[in-house]
């Protein structure tokens, strides 16, 4: 009978693992289809401030000068693969890093950890999905700043940027700001989950109803609110991540997470370190909303 117990607990937990694992890829697809335009948009304004006074500006001179979908849409093969990865890791991670979590705390359910715990079990799980986000965002970003760097109108497709990573840097190549990866993402994630599950739980004590029942409005505007509490978290990493990646040359010494930091603080300033803020929240709003939309349908639709 115990040998049966056991056999249903591991099916139960890796059935849990796999649902998590779609739920975070079809999040992931929906995130890119909603934010890729003004994701584009805070690449720019992060890796060339000087070229642009705002966002609109920034928004306005990217059509003009390559149209919506080479413009505003560059990067966006490598940004699903980019997102499909790091969610499929990222929520599958959470839920085992949940049980772990639960088992160290001495609690009965997930249901009962509380938003701190929630946020702890999310900045665990981000360590293991920063291993596969680094290398296609790395790409997401070059080909996104690619008129900008190269001087043209960009042509070139994701295998060709791959190809070219290669043959400069080697497969380190792809993992070139893997540090201001890891600061973003662990912090990050601790204020994404966090602020998630303590939005649900205002929504569940206001509606009188577990946290699984308060509906799609509550779902999406509790995901935006951690949408917003990462990027307000990671900004200044993120644009760190972002000059590294895209203005890495072979002819330029290569440069640390914190000399990169420190130049941009020395240049610029505070400021220096949140430019793109402004479209970065005005996207991740509605991305994060529809992200924990189809995360949590999915959970729901498969009985997890």
């Amino acid at each position: 009978m115990e040998k049966v117990e056991e056999y249903k607990l591991v099916v139960g937990t890796v059935r849990n693992a796999l649902v998590d694992l779609l739920a975070g890829t079809l999040g992931g697809i929906a995130t890119v289809l909603v934010g890729q335009p003004l994701d584009t948009v805070k690449v720019k304004m992060q890796t060339f401030p000087q070229l642009y006074n705002n966002s609109i500006f920034c928004l306005k001179e990217t059509i003009r000068q390559d149209g919506v979908m080479r413009g505003l849409y560059a990067g966006t093969a490598p940004a699903i693969v980019a997102n499909v990865a790091e969610n499929a890791v990222l929520f599958g991670a959470y839920g085992l890093c949940q049980k772990i979590v639960k088992t160290a705390t001495g609690k009965r359910n997930q249901q009962d950890l509380s938003s701190i715990e929630n946020a702890m079990a999310g900045g665990m799980a981000s360590i293991f999905s920063s291993l596969t986000l680094c290398p296609t965002e790395l790409v997401k970003c070059k080909l996104q700043a690619l008129r900008e760097t190269s001087g043209h109108k960009p042509t070139l497709s994701m295998m060709a940027m791959c190809r070219m990573i290669y043959r400069t840097d080697g497969l380190t190549g792809f993992y070139r700001g893997i540090g201001a990866t890891m600061v973003r993402e662990v912090p990050g994630y601790f204020a994404f989950f966090g602020g998630y599950e303590a939005a649900r739980q205002g929504f569940a004590k206001c509606y009188g109803c577990a946290k699984k029942d308060i509906g799609i409005v509550g779902t999406a505007v509790s995901g935006g609110v951690a949408g917003i509490c990462i990027w307000l978290v990671i900004f200044p990493a993120d644009l760190v991540k972002s000059r590294m990646q895209v203005l890495d040359s072979p002819d330029v010494p290569k440069a640390s997470t914190w000399q990169v930091a420190l130049r941009i603080f020395q240049a610029s300033g505070i400021r220096g370190l949140y430019s793109g803020l402004v479209p970065t929240l005005v996207r991740t709003f509605p991305a994060t909303a529809v992200l924990f939309l189809v995360v949590e349908s999915t959970r729901k639709t498969l009985g997890t």
